[in-house]
């Protein structure tokens, strides 16, 4: 991590960040949206979620090349980009008193296009951190879908974690409300494949050779 800037130091809960590089990988390799803000040519600002992934140092959001927005980004715009895991609900004694369980983090930086002749491997970056596997299975990118997909990459150089966890936090005077008090865990997971409509043969999902559960 960058020494602290004025735009990465936490302010609210300043107890709840988090300076391991190692937490911040985990928070970007299991997210798989970033909302990405900016401020436009016209001075607006602009928040765009979109798909994204983690390879090495660096996060890599893409689109399409004939996408206003990415054109504006790919030209070197400043950018944060936001991941959050939402993992629970902190059921307190009060309404002021519940929160919810969650990891963010916040990127800042400026988008730089992924050369063309860089572009597959970071293509195969993404597609092995959302499914690992599913690469290797898939017909390569032909020279227009490649033309037409933008890659963008954004340093991992200046961001920030917070992660909040723990119990609630009830004040004493409220310790003997008749109200439940406790958390209430959130778990994302894929449910059983649906096949296309026109699936020919009896290819395998390739969840199965790489060990996610499904289901």
């Amino acid at each position: 991590m960058t020494p602290e800037s004025a735009r990465t130091r936490i302010r609210r809960l300043p107890e709840k960040a988090v300076e391991d590089v190692a937490v911040l990988h985990a928070i970007l390799d299991a997210a798989r949206v970033a909302h990405v803000g900016f401020t436009d040519e016209t001075g607006a600002p602009v928040v765009m979620p979109t798909r994204a992934a983690r390879d090495g140092d660096r996060l890599l959001p893409h689109g399409d090349t004939g996408s206003t927005i990415f054109r504006y980004l790919a030209a070197g715009a400043e950018v944060c980009a936001t991941l959050t895991l939402l993992d629970g609900l902190v059921l307190a004694r009060s309404a002021f008193e519940s929160s919810m369980h969650y990891r963010s983090a916040v990127v800042f930086g400026v988008a730089r296009p992924v050369p063309d002749e860089d572009k597959v491997a970071a293509l195969r970056a993404m597609s092995q951190a959302w499914m690992p596997g599913r690469w290797d299975t898939l017909r390569p990118p032909n020279p227009r879908e490649l033309a037409a997909t933008a890659v963008l990459a954004v340093p991992l150089h200046e961001w920030s974690v917070k992660v909040s966890d723990g119990p609630p936090d009830d004040p004493d005077e409220d310790l003997d409300a008749p109200v439940w008090a406790g958390v209430l865990p959130i778990r994302t997971s894929y449910g059983p494949p649906v096949p296309a409509p026109d699936l020919r043969g009896s290819p395998r999902f390739p969840a199965e050779s790489a060990g996610w559960s499904i289901g």
